[in-house]
């Protein structure tokens, strides 16, 4: 079963969420962010999630984290909980 680790940061609306993207590219830091605007609980560990298998996630955020770059910011992806930044950091197949 295929495994991955990521970090997210989750926002409830498309702007809010496509602003930080911004500042990520712009070189500000993912975990902080993460700890200062993520309404999950995981904000306040700089968005770790640690690891996970396919499938144990809603199918928006598990298509991106186990079929898009590692290594790279995606998103905004909007699924129930409201729009994500994902950091996928580790798969494995």
């Amino acid at each position: 079963m295929a495994k991955a680790t990521a970090r997210h940061i989750l926002v409830d609306d498309y702007e809010a969420c496509e602003q930080l993207r911004v500042r990520i590219e712009g070189g500000e830091d993912f975990g902080k962010l993460a700890a200062e605007f993520s309404k999950c609980p995981s904000g306040s560990s700089g968005g770790d999630l640690g690891e996970f298998e396919q499938g144990q996630m809603v199918p928006e955020f598990d298509q991106v984290v186990f079929h898009d770059e590692i290594g790279a910011v995606h998103g905004p992806v909007e699924t129930q909980f409201g729009y994500h930044l994902i950091e996928i950091t580790d798969r494995t197949e």
